[in-house]
């Protein structure tokens, strides 16, 4: 089955490195890259493609592990119904992105970084990868303060210290 990418809206992701799907188990696909073209583990690999019935698959991966003979292992981000071997796999060469910053305060998003609130988009320009390293030592804050749960009851009657080691469950029983 070929497969137009601009007709799924790919003109802004450049399909460099495609690979095809030789695998699915569950959440789990196995993707075959050409040889020389393998992405790194973290990157986002997008199946968009259509399925036996003419539905279309648009579905985010995050490669997870390199298993040799040119073929990744990715976990799906969403429902992996429909997909089969053979489909067209675009590596996008940058790992999954959400946004930071003061618009985010107060929204609800999932892990690719798009907001499930309803309450429209988010305009913010800076966004981190969701697997980056820790903060150096010298950036932590080292003075005691309380950590604000959001949950009335437990901030008034049981208020945690930021930075300390807790189960909501454990206090409220």
């Amino acid at each position: 089955m070929k497969t137009n990418f601009l007709a799924f809206g790919m003109s802004t992701l450049v399909a460099k490195n495609i690979g095809s799907i030789t695998q699915v188990i569950g959440p789990v696909l196995d993707v075959a890259f050409s040889p020389g073209k393998m992405p790194n583990i973290y990157n986002s690999l997008i199946v968009k493609d259509q399925n036996s019935a003419g539905e279309e698959i648009n579905v985010t991966c995050e490669v997870q592990q390199l298993l040799g003979n040119n073929k990744v292992r990715a976990v799906a981000m969403s429902a992996t119904d429909g997909m089969m071997r053979g489909m067209k796999v675009i590596d996008t060469g940058a790992p999954l992105t959400v946004p930071v910053g003061e618009a985010t305060l107060g929204r609800i998003f999932n892990v690719l970084g798009e907001p499930v609130d309803n309450l429209g988009p988010v305009e913010v320009t800076t966004t981190f990868p969701i697997h980056r390293s820790a903060p150096a030592f010298t950036q932590l804050d080292t003075k005691l303060s309380i950590f604000e749960t959001g949950i009335k009851v437990v901030d008034l009657l049981a208020p945690y210290r930021r930075g300390g080691k807790k189960n909501y469950l454990e206090e409220l029983v």
